[in-house]
């Protein structure tokens, strides 16, 4: 209400205040002894001040009977009696000023009561700042109720005796009695503000998980109700709270005192306390809840990737909670807190934290590239697509534009180190010219690491191709077909590291002075291979199925030129030729026979036992083929040929293994076993 400095009212019309012998005074300034101050308030009545000895045992009973209760009731009267003249007597006052007449004629005289009620209203807060605990006193109804319309009555007082220009003139010591309890109730009421937010969050049940899918269970001591300035003692669990995990009532009083701060002119303090109290509650919610912690852009750049492998984890699921669950949360309590001001509340409180999220992103993306980064560079990113929209929607619409122009940046910078970090992985295949074969033919380290590595970038599928298609930069862009799709740049791109890794293998099993221990080594890794590919859903579904019908084609060419390598030789000591002369056994070329088929088998023991499949089905494969062509050969050859040898000490010298023992010993191949006591010679039956 704006103040009224110069008034004239009609002295002909008697006023609403004269009307009441108890409230008003004459029309005219009295001299200035009549002003109402702290001292003479205390007393009850006006009379009583005249005969005090008189009046000693009624003054008593009076002032007994007054409490905070009964003097509001007076005080409503006289403050709703006080505007209504003022407001009648506005026009006039504005008629009169226009002519000139700046006689001041709209005071009135402060009944005595007003200080009582101030009093009163005094020793109350007094009483609450010392009580332990400092919340107690909105557990009361009746005090809930006392205290905050208490806080009306005063600000409404202050109001109307601030603008008011004879009160300034003449009831200066009651204005700066009211004012001093006002400022000690807004104080008051401040601190417990405070406590409210931060000791009524509900703590012990607090559910968060990454799809910020929580909610809060209430174990408030005391709450609320929200039609009615009304406190109950809740049943553990008889509320289902969700973040920021405030029970429904203790949100009303929360409203309540901070509209009763507005109206007092206090709106600025306590939109402070909130602030303040907020920010501090979800900076220590998300280190409970997601152990995350505040990182600067300086100190990401300084971490080393096994700090950052574990801070990108947090961020992600932080970010998540924030978007689904945080954050809403923060702006509704804003909503319900502060109705009609949650947005700049809830920027003030989101808006710097977003910008940090938004840093740590860009952060991680500058950081020096390597391959192991690739998968949580992706899950940065996908969490900056998934997730931000939804929480772009939250802030206003002057600031969308600001945030969405730093995700896209941070998207940006994340994209083109995804695709950086694939064509350092087709430099590393290129530049693996390592000169020492690996022992037994098994499985290249730069196998498996490739094919682990583009098994698990094929989980994020649909994210490596719109990466590739919104980001890519690269030299081999113009191998793909204009309008082929993203996934196409990404299968294309897929396929070269293949080729690149196949060829670097073909490379590699030429080390292998042993061709046929060179078809294993390419066996090993073309198996390995077509397995992780048959294996990954994802993987498979880039590479197709010709991919896979070509390789596994190769394969069977390179287990054809082992069998020829290998047991082509052996199998050769078991043909007819030489073995007859005119219709006759030559018994010495026999006898050689055998003596070079065991040799030749003891050796192909002896070093294939030391080779290595690790791929049980390839290795049960071989066996079973090397079984299939030997075992039938090698029995018709004994079937025939071994009945002209001497029986006894004839037959044990040459005839070394019966059929059985030589796919006893089949069976033994490809272990890896590397004993030098492991011999043929062991197995042989008896």
């Amino acid at each position: 209400m704006e103040k009224n400095d110069d008034k004239d009212p009609d002295h002909n019309d008697k006023s609403i205040i004269e009307e009441k012998a108890d409230v008003v005074s004459d029309a005219h300034p009295p001299d200035e002894s009549d002003g109402i101050s702290k001292e003479n308030v205390d007393v009850g009545n006006a009379e009583t001040e005249h005969n005090p000895e008189d009046n000693v045992e009624s003054q008593g009973e009076e002032i007994h009977q007054q409490t905070l209760e009964s003097l509001s009731q007076e005080l409503d009267q006289l403050l709703s009696s006080l505007s209504l003249h003022k407001e009648e007597h506005k026009d006039d006052n504005t008629e009169e000023k226009e002519k000139g007449d700046q006689e001041d004629d709209d005071y009135f005289q402060i009944p005595q009561f007003v200080g009582k009620f101030l009093d009163l209203l005094e020793d109350k807060l007094s009483r609450y700042d010392s009580g332990e605990p400092k919340t107690v006193w909105y557990q009361d109804q009746e005090e809930v109720s006392s205290l905050l319309e208490a806080v009306v009555r005063v600000s409404n007082l202050m109001r109307l005796l601030l603008n008011t220009k004879s009160c300034l003139d003449h009831h200066e010591p009651l204005i700066n009695h009211a004012g001093s309890i006002q400022q000690r109730a807004m104080a008051f009421l401040e601190d417990e503000f405070r406590i409210l937010l931060e000791e009524s969050v509900i703590k012990e049940t607090a559910l968060v998980t990454d799809d910020a899918g929580s909610q809060r269970k209430s174990t408030e001591d005391a709450v609320v109700s929200q039609d009615q300035d009304q406190v109950t003692a809740p049943e553990p669990g008889d509320q289902e709270i969700e973040y920021p995990g405030y029970s429904e009532d203790v949100v009303v009083l929360l409203r309540k005192i901070a509209e009763k701060m507005k109206a007092a002119g206090y709106g600025w303090e306590c939109r402070e306390v909130y602030l303040v109290g907020r920010r501090n509650i979800l900076m220590r919610t998300l280190k409970q809840d997601c152990e995350f912690e505040k990182v600067s852009i300086d100190e990401v750049q300084k971490m080393s990737w096994g700090e950052l492998e574990r801070e990108i984890p947090i961020w992600t699921k932080t970010f998540k909670n924030c978007s689904s669950l945080f954050f809403p949360g923060e702006l509704k309590l804003a909503a319900k807190i502060f109705p009609g001001d949650e947005g700049s509340l809830f920027c003030i409180v989101a808006h710097g934290l977003t910008i940090q999220f938004l840093g740590f992103a860009e952060a991680v993306a500058m950081t020096k590239r390597s391959t192991e980064k690739l998968f949580k560079i992706l899950d940065i990113y996908e969490t900056l697509r998934d997730s931000f929209p939804p929480m772009e929607e939250l802030f206003p619409q002057e600031l969308r534009s600001e945030l969405r122009n730093e995700v896209t940046s941070a998207r940006s910078r994340l994209g083109e180190s995804a695709i950086n970090i694939f064509s350092d992985l087709e430099n590393s295949i290129k530049s693996d010219s390592s000169k020492t074969p690996v022992p037994g033919g098994a499985v290249h380290p730069l196998t498996r690491y490739t094919m682990n590595y583009l098994k698990y970038s094929c989980e994020y599928k649909d994210t490596l191709e719109q990466v590739f298609k919104s980001h890519s930069k690269m030299e081999h862009e113009e191998e793909v077909p204009a309008n082929n799709s993203a996934c196409s740049a990404f299968a294309s791109q897929l396929m070269r590291i293949m080729d690149l890794l196949d060829g670097n293998m073909e490379a590699k099993s030429k080390l292998y002075k042993d061709i046929p221990l060179s078809c294993i080594f390419m066996m090993n890794n073309g198996r390995y291979i077509v397995q992780k590919i048959k294996g990954s859903a994802e993987i498979h579904e880039v590479m197709g199925d010709t991919w896979c019908r070509r390789r596994s084609s190769e394969l069977r060419n390179y287990h054809k030129s082992y069998q020829r390598e290998t047991w082509g030789k052996l199998l050769g000591f078991l043909g007819h030729e030489g073995l007859m002369h005119n219709g006759k056994i030559v018994k010495p070329n026999l006898k050689e026979r055998f003596k070079s088929f065991n040799a030749t088998f003891d050796e192909i023991h002896k070093t294939q036992t030391t080779w290595v499949i690790n791929d049980e089905q390839l290795q049960s494969e071989l066996r079973v083929s090397i079984t299939a062509v030997m075992i039938p050969a090698y029995r018709a050859f004994m079937a025939r040929f071994g009945q002209y040898l001497d029986p006894g000490r004839q037959t044990e010298k040459y005839v070394k293994y019966q059929p059985e023992d030589i796919e006893d010993l089949i069976d033994e191949l490809f272990d890896g076993n590397t004993s030098s006591s492991s011999t043929a010679t062991a197995k042989r039956r008896t």
